[in-house]
């Protein structure tokens, strides 16, 4: 049984990361934007009651599984299934140069227009990962991976 959670800052190779593992392993893939924002609509978040029921729903319906994202409060949920965790903390340079050839994600823009609209946004936020100090912070994914008490990784290149 896999139960793989991965985490770190936008642009650090979350669903590169995730990708690569739920092949090899075939296994499934939840990438928590798809849970947390409108179809369609990445600025509109969903209720909380609703993305906490869909994340446990993946996690009660699946034996092994590949979790990705950067919220913190969702992350927090899916640690104590976990039988591993990745955090990926390249550095805010490499993040912000993976950014840049972020291929286009259709399961979260209806156009490659639509994603380059949120680039200069992204940039931003990427570069402000540890100043932040919300759920997708590089200090509440600090904690998050000091924490955990299981098989973990912190991979930093």
């Amino acid at each position: 049984m896999y139960r793989i959670l991965i985490f770190g800052n936008s642009g650090s190779g979350k669903t590169t990361l995730a990708n690569k593992l739920a092949k090899d392993l075939s296994i499934p893939i939840l990438d928590l934007d798809t849970i947390v924002w409108q179809p369609n609509q990445i600025a509109i978040r969903r209720p909380q009651e609703d993305i906490v029921n869909d994340l446990q729903n993946f996690i009660d319906h699946n034996i092994s599984w590949v979790i990705e994202g950067c919220y913190s409060t969702l992350i927090q949920v899916a640690l104590q299934f976990a039988t591993e965790v990745y955090f990926l903390n390249p550095g805010i340079s490499k993040c912000v140069e993976n950014n840049r050839h972020r291929p286009w994600e259709a399961h979260k823009f209806p156009s490659i227009q639509a994603q380059a609209e949120t680039f200069e946004f992204l940039q931003n936020w990427i570069q402000q990962y540890k100043e932040h100090d919300d759920e997708f912070s590089y200090s509440s994914h600090r904690s998050l991976f000091d924490q955990y008490n299981g098989r973990k990784y912190e991979l930093t290149d």
